[in-house]
């Protein structure tokens, strides 16, 4: 190949590499397998060394392998402003009213302004970045917001975010803004090996583009969404929503939630919506920015001398804060884990009173240097307990180390360490496991023993002696009229619902034994495949791996936790008692559902959540607990919150409960 086809060459593949990206970051639609597009980059480096022609929008330069000198400063094209921000909807009131009077009486001297119309989207919590694309389409330069005037360049670690596009269309000059963030998923990876853990996504993001170590910017994986046009040589827009259209257009990353609202009560709506769904993202998001759509109005309000008056943040109650560790205390779980639990002097996050926050395991304590008495960083996220992050290293001084319990704190018994982890090996008489164990075996999604309670389990242990699950079934009349609360009729009802468990379906019975990281949805995959119990205990690690869903970690648990001779016993001596699981192959009838993905948001009136699912599954569907571009369908019933808001941005077919009756 002679040198102009292999320049040629080198531009193709920059084309169509950059084209990959763009569909796989941006798109979520893949065009190309991750092998292919590795075939094409491997044969662009060795081009591009072989010939020394490298283009500066190449994906070859996204590697990050520099360490750079220092920091140099960029003077922005237009100004990057601060939003005023507001902590109630009385002040976004007082902001709504305050345009109103001057849209009137801008209209009164014949400005011919329309009505106001706001654009609703979500505050990222990241690291405002701006970024510069040329006249070719090529992004000349990357800049921190710094002071809004002048921040400093940042183009190489920009680069190492492979959702942005080094190069787009050809046109004007153009400055646009935007927040890089750090994902859940990034933060995890990272904190897996990193020697210094991070303590939350926005560190990790700040952190990242001021490293002048490249090649450290691009082992956090960060990512980025774009939401401003600061400033446009050529044709200027009209609207926020022709602006918003421009980004995409060009091809940078934007958010798929954006609202349009006429009035206050449309704004107070989307607030909310964005409120519920700030803990099912995998992302920070730290508020809400309402802004004027219309261009003119916009310039007409102007500006005060720190922020726009055509915007406004609604801000949200923190999700993270320090606050002081009283104490740990360790508690034993059903596998006989002994884990660490802090005691927090109470601090309000998210709304919400946090006393207490997980731990994990001494090497967790250990590497993010958590003592006694230290200030701590806590994080709410989702509807867990809050998480414990990192330390104040300032508040170390007279902090006390957090020593590992000696013996079981429950029963006083002989730990081990398994891995990070303590065990207590005391499984026949520690009272938190046997307790938790019974407990697990009878509830609803296991055997389903009704009027089965936490409560009622202490006492069989405390003053029945039950010590295995198996002594359920040997429980009598006269024997639980003893306990605390129970008189004849709790008794036979306690009595009857045990009778009624010893029919279960055998996935119920499989999830029942409390085989570790075998939850609901795995039991039935194994069921599925195994069809009995036996099938299951016989099972090979190389058939189990088979099975969906299930991979190593799962394989092995199932094939140690079928080693066990007492696991084995206790399976015999339920089934000579009268337990009787029964497996009976679903028949799938072929629909509209067949193969296609399916989630259920909101309350039913015709089905329970379980019994949905079990229709769905019976008409061939996969049902999915979350809302991606992949899902299908959408059935909604009341009171539906974000699922439904996301499925409508994606354009997702969705059903009511009346719908999908109709069709199947």
């Amino acid at each position: 190949m002679v040198l102009m086809d292999k320049k040629a060459r080198v531009e193709e593949l920059v084309e169509l590499l950059n084209k990959y990206s763009y569909e796989y970051y941006s798109l979520d639609n893949p065009s190309v397998t991750d092998k292919e597009y590795d075939v094409k980059y491997d044969e662009l480096k060795l081009l591009e060394d072989e010939i020394g022609y490298v283009l500066p929008y190449s994906p070859t330069q996204r590697v990050g392998d520099v360490v750079l000198q220092g920091f140099s400063k960029y003077t922005h094209k237009a100004r990057l402003w601060s939003l005023d921000k507001a902590q109630s909807i009385k002040e976004i009131e007082d902001w709504h009213n305050r345009n109103i009077k001057f849209v009137n009486e801008m209209n009164s001297r014949e400005e011919n302004l329309p009505p106001l119309r706001y654009v609703i989207t979500k505050k990222f919590d990241g690291l405002t970045i701006n970024l510069t694309y040329n006249e070719d389409g090529i992004m000349e330069v990357a800049a921190t917001r710094g002071n809004g005037e002048t921040g400093e360049v940042v183009t190489a670690q920009v680069k190492t975010i492979k959702s942005i596009p080094l190069k787009t269309s050809k046109g004007d000059i153009f400055e646009v803004h935007g927040e890089a963030i750090m994902t859940t998923e990034a933060f995890e990876k990272y904190n897996e090996t990193a020697e210094t853990p991070l303590k939350n996504l926005r560190n990790g993001a700040a952190g990242a583009l001021r490293n002048l170590n490249v090649k450290e910017t691009a082992r956090r994986g960060l990512s980025a969404f774009f939401y401003d046009v600061g400033y446009k040589e050529g044709t200027g827009f009209t609207s926020y929503e022709e602006m918003l259209n421009f980004i995409k257009e060009k091809g940078l990353p934007i958010d798929s939630y954006i609202k349009y609202a006429n009035n206050l009560n449309e704004v107070e709506k989307y607030i909310n919506e964005i409120k519920d769904m700030r803990f099912d993202l995998n992302y920070d998001i730290d508020g809400v920015v309402i802004a004027i759509d219309d261009i003119r109005t916009r310039e007409l309000l102007g500006y005060t001398v720190k922020f726009p008056k055509w915007a406004i943040a609604f801000k949200f109650e923190a999700q993270e804060a320090t606050t002081k560790l009283l104490d740990v205390e360790w508690n034993v779980g059903r596998s006989g884990r002994v884990g660490p639990t802090a005691i927090l002097e109470p601090i309000e996050l998210a709304g919400v009173t946090v006393k207490r926050a997980t731990l994990n395991n001494m090497d967790d304590i250990k590497r993010k240097g958590v003592m006694i008495g230290a200030e701590v960083f806590v994080r709410r996220s989702n509807d867990v307990i809050p998480e414990i992050m990192g330390v104040v290293e300032s508040s170390l001084e007279n902090a006390i180390e957090i020593n590992p319990p000696k013996v079981c704190p429950a029963c006083g018994s002989h730990l081990v360490l398994d891995g990070a982890h303590y065990f207590c090996e005391n499984t026949l008489s520690c009272k938190p496991q046997l307790v938790k164990s019974i407990v697990h075996f009878a509830c609803r999604d296991a055997m389903n023993i009704e009027g089965f309670s936490e409560k009622t389990a202490e006492q069989l242990f405390e003053k029945l002696d039950i010590r295995s699950i198996a002594d359920l079934y040997k429980l009598n009349y006269e024997e639980l009229l003893t306990l605390d609360k129970f008189g004849p009729k709790k008794a036979q009802n306690l009595l009857g619902a045990i009778e009624r468990s010893k029919t279960p379906e055998l996935y119920r019975f499989i999830y029942s034994l409390g085989i570790p990281n075998v939850g609901v949805k795995t039991a039935k995959d194994l069921v599925n495949k195994f069809k009995s119990i036996e099938g299951l205990k016989n099972a090979t690690f190389e058939e189990l791996i088979l099975v969906q869903d299930v991979g190593d970690i799962v394989a092995k648990c199932v094939l140690e936790f079928f080693n066990e001779e007492k696991v084995l016993n206790t399976i015999e001596e339920l089934f000579n008692l009268g337990v009787n699981p029964s497996y009976e192959e679903a028949v799938i009838i072929e629909s509209s559902f067949s193969g296609k993905i399916v989630v259920v948001t909101g309350s039913l009136q015709k089905y329970s959540r379980s019994e949905i699912k079990a229709k769905l599954e019976s008409l061939g569907a996969k049902v999915s607990g979350s809302v991606s571009k992949k899902t299908d369908y959408v059935i909604a019933g009341d009171e539906a919150g974000s699922k439904l808001t996301k499925a409508q941005d994606l354009g997702i077919t969705i059903l009511t409960e009346d719908e999908f009756e109709k069709i199947i």
